[in-house]
């Protein structure tokens, strides 16, 4: 499923303007990501899930091809976790 699907089912479901609908994703989706990239916050939603950052610690990689190693600098990575309710629909 697509954002296009998604705001498709939106406008289906409610009988909002697309243009509406498009807009308020886009929002909810930006919130997130300033509240992630810019604020270092989880996203916590009740019922779906957490947006949570993860911390990857500095490493020494090879490459196999060149025979060379470079080092990976520490950096953060986003991550997402259901929630029990979302993963018990699933099953």
């Amino acid at each position: 499923m697509t954002k296009a699907d998604i705001i498709t089912k939106i406008v289906e479901t409610t009988g909002l303007p697309k243009k509406d609908v498009a807009a308020t994703v886009e929002a909810f989706m930006n919130e997130i990501r300033i509240s992630m990239a810019e604020q270092k916050e989880n996203v916590y939603l009740r019922g779906f899930g957490t947006f949570t950052i993860k911390h990857r610690a500095q490493k020494t990689a090879r490459n196999i091809s060149k025979n060379t190693t470079m080092v990976i600098d520490a950096h953060d990575i986003p991550a997402f976790k259901p929630a029990k309710s979302f993963i018990e629909k699933m099953q």
